[in-house]
């Protein structure tokens, strides 16, 4: 084993494969949104270890990788505790889940891109609007505890 972090590139391939085949709630490749959310980081002026917790902001909540890969992969000790940080604990309150994202250093613009790509309007628009309205009041409250204006 090598001292040598997964660079960018390797990120991303780790992140697309880990999410290969699921989709997001319009039924999307789930790696769009990925790729949404880092672009997204990247023009708010990102760094490249806010770009790798971008690729890896969803793999552990949705079990396509574990705790155990994250703690031992290639990654720095900044990217690890970003992407800890914007994993939802089952049952955790969001206020809690809210609040781990401000205390940890470089989260929250990863947390805004995400926030970001899941209201857009036309991502949105396809659902039915029970979950439309379900979700715009969710990331709207999530928005007002992480301190981002609505957009």
């Amino acid at each position: 084993m090598t001292d040598r972090a997964l660079t960018l590139l390797e990120v991303e391939a780790l992140a697309r494969a880990a999410h290969e085949g699921q989709t997001d709630k319009a039924g999307r490749p789930y790696a769009e949104h990925l790729a949404a959310v880092v672009e997204g980081v990247r023009l708010r002026g990102g760094t490249p270890e806010q770009q790798a917790a971008a690729w890896l902001h969803d793999a552990i909540e949705d079990h396509a990788l574990t705790p155990a890969w994250l703690e031992t992969a290639a990654l720095p000790e900044g990217v690890k505790a970003m992407v800890l940080a914007l994993t939802k604990i089952p049952g955790e309150p969001v206020e809690e889940y809210t609040a781990r994202i401000l205390a940890t250093e470089g989260a929250l613009l990863v947390k805004e891109a995400d926030l970001a790509h899941n209201a857009d309007p036309a991502r949105l628009a396809v659902l039915d609007r029970p979950t439309r309205d379900r979700l715009s009041a969710k990331y709207t409250y999530v928005r007002s505890l992480l301190g981002l204006p609505t957009p």
